[in-house]
């Protein structure tokens, strides 16, 4: 799954990961789930056969949802500097002090947790110049007019 165009390998995300968990149980939470990502892409739509958008995008995020016993308080951040994970920590802390207690909220009974991750080879990069991805989105929509002489306008493909 390797790509030269992360900033992040797999091994760093995982310590963020665990370097939250750990900051959680210092502030005192009974539970803790985190998911942390990056991802990049490129968008392009048409309308009327003409280009209407050309996006590039590359986000990063953590988010983590922390148990003060059956109270739950979610925060997030795209800032992964260890101020800033920590702070976001500290947020859903005090958010889940504040919130109702949920006889539902939680994390699974430890048995019930996947013990391993498989691969499900999800990971398919689809490298294609902006130029190709411009005529894609046109023979998309060509083909959405070409199923009735009714259809005469488009928010686009």
């Amino acid at each position: 799954m390797a790509d030269n165009r992360f900033s992040f390998s797999q091994d760093k995300l995982k310590t963020i990961a665990e370097d939250i968990l750990k900051f959680a149980r210092k502030r005192g939470a009974s539970a803790c789930e985190v998911d942390v990502s990056e991802g990049f892409g490129q968008s392009v739509t048409v309308r009327r056969d003409e280009v209407d958008t050309i996006e590039y995008n590359r986000d990063k995020g953590v988010g983590v949802t922390i148990y003060d016993g059956q109270k739950r308080g979610y925060a997030s951040t795209s800032d992964f500097s260890k101020d800033a994970l920590k702070a976001t920590v500290d947020a859903a802390v005090s958010i889940a002090r504040f919130t109702a207690p949920d006889p539902a909220a939680g994390l699974p009974d430890e048995a019930l947790l996947a013990k391993e991750s498989p691969d499900f080879d999800l990971y398919h990069p689809w490298k294609i110049p902006v130029e190709e991805a411009i005529e894609i989105a046109r023979r998309c929509e060509r083909a959405a007019f070409a199923v009735s002489p009714e259809i005469s306008n488009s928010e686009g493909a």
